[in-house]
């Protein structure tokens, strides 16, 4: 049959193309398809050259219209749009041809991902250009000529082999985001300084000794990341960088901390791994929006009494130092959630106090804080009217921490003397834990003006109730160690949840009304027997930093997964799945995230 299609004049006709000749790399329907639409994307195609109608896709009159000259309106190639996105990630270029300027209407172009050794000059030419991605691939230098590139948003240089950058680097004054982890960097430009646009900066796993003072012009730099460098100080000038929010020293040679007088904005300050031995009050007092705090794996002996200023602190991570006191009063630190001690020669606390855990570990140290000061004024827990039998109720507990406990008591139900010593003090924080609960207590509905946390941990309950849905102020919900197999859709009205912890239950699925809470920040669902994610909805909660997934029947991790940019934490090991391998898992959650982009089909 396949002869007499073949034209006669054509020898070959009938037998099948030679082994040798491949296919276009390029098909014509991608190129009629970019034509209309002005983006290309070729990733993944094993190029290693990209092929020259590509670059003159704007400018040769298609072959269509060669041989048809009837054609519709909608392939008029007189009305072509210009090309402005084009993709060749993943492919096995070794060189960019200069004829990369006959597409002067790029905005983006991302090459990330393969074997580049050097840039054409010609680059420079695209002035519409506002996202490069040039990582992941071997460049040692940058053209001078990319300085010209004054609408450049966006520029990925992370994990190549640059020894040094252009002086010019400060004419790129749209710069918003710049990546240049994972080279070999040595110093920065001066002319840094003049990126007054640029809001994350990059510049982990360098060779950097220091940081220009400079750089503290910065002024829209929101995040700086020097992660694994040679810094041995921090120039005093950061301080002033008004709107720093994160700043990442993780892994450098510094002895002391910066001290921070401007940074009313910082959030975050990891310093862990570093050779920090003293921890100064100037160092800490004017960081009034600190949220975090890491500084393990360092040489601290004391904690200043000053830490207690820090009134917005949620996470402090102080493990493995030498600190041998801590203030009592780090238990008032209203917001605090997360407090690692661990690793050191604690004189004060018991080792099996660690182990159990923040919320044990601050009561312990509230306690130690009534011993060390009676307060005179403090009126008498027991007055003439309380019964007998609310003796055994901690008032203290009620009004002056704002807690109602009653856990480890084997407790079928908790009695009502317990909701009615309440009254009207404003409960925050209610500890039901390790108990024989079989399902929530109804009357926890009347502290929903006030509850904001809630543990339920070690206990029989085997669903959600909907007084538990109507505790609208609840930003903390643990109820780990239970019997739940399912979470009703009411918790939708749970808008301000941002810490849910399943681990330990009977879960088959990822409970769906999860994916429309979208304050949620931390989903431990470890120990469950989840079967699947749904990577689409997990990428809409934009504020999901923390993913917990360990030990549950996962068959595989779809690669989109990786799109969920937010997620600095995210926890697969003890899973079925086959890839990402136990060797990429180990690497950490940035490194997971982009094996799992790379694998996204195109």
């Amino acid at each position: 049959g396949g002869a007499r299609r073949g034209r006669a004049g054509d020898p070959r006709a009938g037998f099948r193309r030679p082994a040798a000749e491949p296919g276009p790399a390029v098909p014509q329907g991608l190129i009629r398809a970019a034509r209309k639409s002005g983006q290309l994307n070729l990733s993944g195609r094993s190029l290693s050259e990209v092929p020259q109608h590509v670059w003159r896709i704007n400018l040769d009159t298609p072959e269509e219209a060669h041989q048809n000259l009837s054609f519709g309106a909608a392939d008029r190639w007189w009305e072509q749009t210009d090309l402005t996105k084009l993709i060749l990630a993943s492919n096995k270029l070794q060189c960019l041809s200069e004829d990369v300027k006959l597409l002067p209407a790029l905005t983006v172009l991302d090459v990330h991902d393969n074997q580049l050794t050097s840039l054409p000059s010609a680059l420079g030419e695209l002035e519409n250009l506002q996202k490069l991605d040039v990582s992941h691939n071997k460049l040692k230098s940058i053209p001078e000529e990319l300085m010209q590139l004054s609408h450049l948003k966006s520029l990925l240089l992370h994990h190549n082999e640059l020894s040094h950058l252009p002086d010019g680097f400060g004419q790129l004054v749209n710069l918003e985001e710049l990546d240049l982890s994972n080279n070999h960097l040595t110093d920065i430009p001066t002319s840094f300084a003049l990126l007054i646009n640029l809001v994350r900066l990059n510049l982990a796993c360098n060779q950097l000794k220091n940081l220009p003072a400079d750089i503290s012009a910065m002024r829209s730099l929101r995040q700086l990341d020097c992660t694994k460098n040679y810094l041995e100080t921090v120039p005093s000038k950061l301080a002033t960088m008004a709107s720093l929010e994160q700043l990442y020293l993780r892994k450098n040679k510094l002895r002391s901390l910066p001290e921070f007088p401007s940074c009313k904005l910082l959030k975050e300050l990891h310093a862990g791994e570093n050779q920090i031995e003293i921890l100064n009050a100037e160092n800490l007092k004017h960081l009034n929006s600190l949220s975090v705090l890491e500084l393990r794996d360092n040489k601290i002996k004391s904690v200043p009494d000053e830490i207690t200023l820090l009134q917005k602190l949620e996470r402090l991570d102080l493990a493995n130092n030498d600190i041998s006191r801590l203030p009592y009063t780090l238990g008032n630190l209203p917001q605090l959630k997360f407090l690692a001690l661990e690793g050191n020669p604690l004189r004060t606390i018991r080792r099996d106090l660690l182990q159990k855990g923040t919320q044990e570990l601050l009561k312990y140290l509230r306690s130690k804080i009534q011993d060390d000061v009676t307060r005179p004024n403090e009126e008498p827990p027991v007055t003439a009217m309380t019964l007998p039998s609310e003796s055994r109720i901690n008032m203290h507990a009620i009004t002056s921490l704002k807690l109602l406990e009653y856990s480890e008591k084997q407790a079928a139900v908790i009695p009502d003397e317990m909701f009615n010593a309440v009254r009207s003090n404003p409960v925050t924080a209610v500890n039901f834990s390790k108990n024989q609960l079989n399902e929530i207590p109804p009357r926890i509905v009347e502290l929903k003006d006030s509850v904001c946390d809630v543990n339920l941990g070690f206990n029989k309950i085997s669903s959600i109730s909907l007084e538990l849905c109507m505790l609208h102020k609840l930003t903390h919900l643990d109820i780990r160690n239970n019997v739940l197999t399912s979470l009703p859709e009411e918790m939708e009205a749970l808008t301000r949840l941002q810490i849910i912890n399943l681990s330990f239950n009977r879960f088959k699925a990822f409970p769906s009304v999860l994916y429309r809470i979208l304050a949620l920040e931390t989903i431990l669902l470890s120990n469950n027997q989840v079967g699947s994610i749904d990577p689409l909805q997990l990428k809409k909660m934009d504020k999901l930093g923390t993913l917990d997934l360990q030990n549950n029947d996962l068959l595989q991790v779809p690669p989109e997964l990786g799109n969920c940019e937010t997620l600095r934490t995210l926890l697969l090991e003890g899973n079925p799945f086959r890839t990402p391998r136990a060797a990429v898992l180990a690497k950490g959650t940035a490194a997971v995230l982009e094996y799992l982009r790379s694998r996204i089909p195109t």
